[in-house]
This record gives C-alpha cells, structure tokens and sequence, in this order.
C-alpha cells in the first residue's frame, strides 16, 4: 500500500537512473556511454534501465531534461540584459553536469542536437521575445551561438585562452555581444 505523500520506490529507482545516466553521458557522451555502465553506476540491473526507459535514446531524453531557468528579462533594465544573461549562462554551464552532458552528445549523435535545439528554442526565444519582439528567432539563434560557443570551448575542448578566463572576465567579454544580439539591430555590426 502507498502511503500518501510518500514516494514509490520506482520513483527512487527511476530518479537514480536518470541522475547515473546524466553523470555517464557528461563523462562518456552519448555513443561510448553503455545501458551496462549507467545500470553498474545506478547500482541496478541493466534490465531495470530498459523497463522504465525502453531505449538508450529515450533514456537520453529523460536525462537530458532541463530547465535553463533563465532570468525574466522583464525584470532587467534593457541596456543590462546582455550582461545578465551572460553572467546567468556562464553560472549556468559552470555548475551542471546535465548542460554539459547534452552539449558533449548534440556534437557527436543527432538525438541529441534535436534535444538541444528544443531546450533553447522553448527557453530561450520567449525571453528573447520579451526583450526584443523584432525576429525573436534570429537573436535566439545567434545568442545560443555565443553561448555553445562558449560552453564548447571552455568546458569541452578546454581551450587554454579561454578556460584561463575568470567568471567575471567572461561576462566582461561575452555580455556586449549578447546585448547586440538582444537589443541590437543588424545594421549596427556595419561599419
């Protein structure tokens, strides 16, 4: 018997796996991380995996289910918003294996990207569109630019340069451009 309030065991299993996948996927990526291995770091049969996930993919889906929690551009004064933005997406990649773990498998396994595309294309458009009503899904997509760009290099490929750089300098550097993305207009990257 449930008892109210309380959560089922297969609640506790289900959460594990994905908490296992996400460590493997940002350790291994998506094609070297194995069912086998992400079940050995769960602590369960491989089997276990396959009966709440089905598949690698879906269990992939599952792991790599998050929120950017991106700050209400509302509540930022407009010429402050690149900078925010930055310092919130620069924390944001420092402190989460799940970020990382998506960013490692979008390079390498089409599932993945997909799952990319639909985080910052759900997440980051409407904030986009909160700030900026004129083409929303341009300065979304060149944001997400500079932001993987950024992830990519500092956190996968560990550019010196660029992992060198403290938090702050980062948001020196990369907020300029965003606030052009955000609240620029095209004509004004011309010379």
């Amino acid at each position: 018997m449930q008892t109210e309030g309380r959560p089922r065991r297969s609640d506790a299993t289900k959460e594990a796996i994905r908490n296992a996948a996400r460590e493997r996927f940002a350790k291994d990526g998506y094609e070297r991380a194995t069912i086998r291995a992400i079940a050995a770091d769960a602590g369960i049969d491989p089997s276990m995996v396959m009966r709440y996930f089905g598949s690698k993919d879906r269990l992939f889906a599952a792991a790599a289910d998050f929120d950017l929690r991106l700050p209400d551009p509302l509540g930022v004064p407009r010429e402050e918003v690149g900078r925010v933005f930055a310092a919130h997406f620069v924390a944001r990649w420092d402190g989460d294996e799940t970020l990382m773990a998506l960013l490692r498998s979008a390079v390498t396994h089409p599932a993945a990207a997909e799952r990319m595309r639909e985080v910052f294309a759900g997440q980051l458009a409407p904030a986009v569109l909160a700030v900026a009503p004129d083409r929303p899904e341009q300065r979304a997509g060149l944001v997400a630019t500079q932001v993987l760009g950024v992830a990519l290099t500092r956190y996968v490929l560990r550019l010196p340069p660029v992992t060198a750089l403290e938090r702050d300098e980062i948001v020196a550097w990369l907020g300029p451009v965003l606030q052009h993305y955000l609240t620029g207009s095209e004509n004004s990257a011309t010379p």
